[in-house]
């Protein structure tokens, strides 16, 4: 039985409102997603869901949906876009890192172990524009503030590559946002992959995970597929472009142990949001069994061998896609 417990996007309940008769509002979204078979937790981003509103009233929120809060997610504000913890303006990074700890002390209200640190902002588009080793050191400097702030949080990077708010990320890769985590050296420093941005980085997830997955510091997944035309960020139903990438995926989270909460990170624009969660939330079960059957027919002694054939030949053997 898959052990696992499961979040998704709560923006794509803003989505189809055809199809929901409650409020269109943050509490509202939360209401929808109580709707979600197989749903326990919920992501919020802050400040964008979380500003203006009363902690108990969020509490009554995710109580009246059973469900509980999974991770905290920044979301840094458009006066930012020339730099979150890597602003030319010290002030400005100051408050990039207040809001960061105001979302930790959000995450510790409401029960959640972990803030996720996404920055649309911290990276560059030019050569010249930036000095790379500065830009480097003052994100260390950002996350070990925050880190000793919140000692009993777990903070964690989701690095990107790229995207049209930020050609070059400061943090480009899995294995650039792994010598980030050694360089901070803080216990509760980890890191959260999301499946598109290792594609775009022209990674393999299951790769990925298994690097961080082995050094203890795989805090989060964030699950989604896409065909990754030009950098571009599908936001596609998981497994649903790449299976038997989602299939080791799934496997090598089993192997290392991960020990964190499954987050759907997919953009169902014109799909029912609740059924859309749901079927990831089958799928991904269904591949931690077949990842189970995978180890019990001897997938290691095929990957002891290098031998590409026999790995097809087994898939096709267990019916897997």
């Amino acid at each position: 039985e898959c052990p696992m417990q499961f979040g998704s996007r709560l923006n794509s309940m803003k989505d189809r409102l055809d199809l929901w008769n409650g409020s269109n509002d943050v509490l509202g979204w939360v209401a929808r997603q109580g709707q979600v078979k197989g749903l326990e937790l919920v992501d919020f981003n802050y400040p964008q869901h979380l500003h203006g509103l009363e902690l108990q009233a969020v509490r009554d929120a995710l109580s009246a949906a059973r469900l509980k809060t999974g991770a905290i997610c920044l979301r840094f504000p458009k006066e930012m876009q020339l730099g979150a913890y890597t602003h030319p303006k010290p002030e400005v990074r100051g408050k990039a890192i207040q809001l960061t700890l105001e979302a930790c002390k959000w995450a510790e209200e409401l029960g959640a172990e972990e803030v996720v640190v996404w920055s649309a902002f911290d990276g560059y588009d030019y050569s010249l524009q930036v000095d790379y080793e500065e830009l480097w050191q003052q994100v260390v400097a950002a996350f070990r503030q925050i880190c000793d702030a919140f000692p009993n949080i777990k903070v964690s990077l989701e690095y990107k590559p790229t995207d049209e708010n930020t050609r070059f990320f400061a943090v480009p890769s899995t294995g650039a946002a792994m010598l980030l985590v050694q360089d901070i050296d803080r216990k509760n420093m980890g890191l959260t992959l999301d499946v598109g941005h290792c594609l775009a980085a022209g990674e393999n997830p299951a790769q990925s995970v298994a690097m961080v997955g082995a050094r203890g510091k795989l805090f989060g997944m964030q699950l989604n597929d896409g065909y990754q035309r030009l950098g571009a960020e599908d936001g596609l139903m998981f497994g649903s472009v790449h299976p038997r990438m989602a299939l080791e995926l799934v496997l090598w989270l089993r192997r290392t142990k991960f020990a964190g909460h499954i987050y759907f990170d997919t953009f169902p624009r014109n799909e029912d949001p609740v059924r859309e969660a749901e079927y990831n939330i089958r799928r991904f079960k269904a591949l931690w069994a077949k990842a189970g059957e995978l180890e019990e027919a001897g997938v290691s002694k095929i990957m002891k061998k290098h031998d590409a054939l026999g790995a097809l030949e087994l898939l096709e053997q267990l019916g897997a896609e």
